[in-house]
């Protein structure tokens, strides 16, 4: 059997300076492609631990400045009924923020009177947010309270919860994506008097973002 014949790599010339320096360049803005790609993947990966696009840092440090607490929890299985075999809802933040709650939501709105709670849970999940005044809340924060409601009007829900006493509660139910709706968490601020830069941060951070995503516009008053 005849050998088989040897491939040789064709000679190279040498190389024109100017083919030489247009690969240089192209060398560089690869380079500095690269380094782009990897910044902003930082950048991703540094913005929000909360997940759905939010900063949660940014919403607790602006509880922290107002004097504020701030907690988030895994959020629970959502279902349309709210009690366990022991006939006793089962919620891990008070106020309720996810898991179990009523078949139809409140319509948004601000009101004078109490909402079930399991029927606000309906509504976050939805992507709305709650804002919730105590019984000993002075009227004057109450005031401000609804002119801050009157713009935000969408997607939010403003009623008292006489239990409270003197704290006002924000809540929100937040899920990666709306592709993975059992994941997530609910978030719940707390505090004792209106600080409109902590209550713009939670709703510019959350709202819009539970495990249905419903258009905003589907969000309005009356709704």
């Amino acid at each position: 059997m005849p050998p088989k014949p040897r491939v040789h790599a064709p000679k190279r010339g040498p190389v024109d300076p100017d083919t030489k320096r247009q690969r240089l360049i192209l060398y560089a803005l690869a380079a500095s492609g690269i380094v782009a790609l990897a910044a902003v993947g930082v950048l991703i990966a540094a913005t929000g631990s909360g997940g759905g696009g939010t900063d949660e840092a940014r919403v607790r440090g602006a509880a922290e400045d107002a004097g504020c607490t701030f907690v988030s929890k895994p959020a629970l299985p959502a279902s349309h009924s709210i009690t366990s075999p022991d006939g006793v809802a089962k919620w891990n933040t008070d106020p309720p923020t996810t898991g179990p709650h009523y078949q139809v939501p409140a319509v948004f709105g601000s009101y004078t009177e109490p909402l079930q709670p399991a029927r606000l849970v309906h509504n976050l999940e939805h992507g709305g947010v709650f804002i919730q005044y105590g019984k000993d809340v002075p009227e004057a924060t109450v005031r401000q309270l609804q002119a801050f409601y009157a713009d935000h009007e969408r997607g939010t829900l403003l009623s008292p919860l006489p239990r409270l006493g003197k704290q006002i509660a924000l809540g929100a139910w937040v899920t990666p994506s709306a592709d993975k709706p059992d994941e997530g968490k609910g978030y719940l601020m707390k505090c004792t008097r209106f600080d409109e830069a902590a209550f713009a941060a939670f709703l510019e951070e959350f709202q819009y973002k539970g495990p249905e995503r419903f258009p905003a516009d589907s969000l309005l008053p009356g709704h």
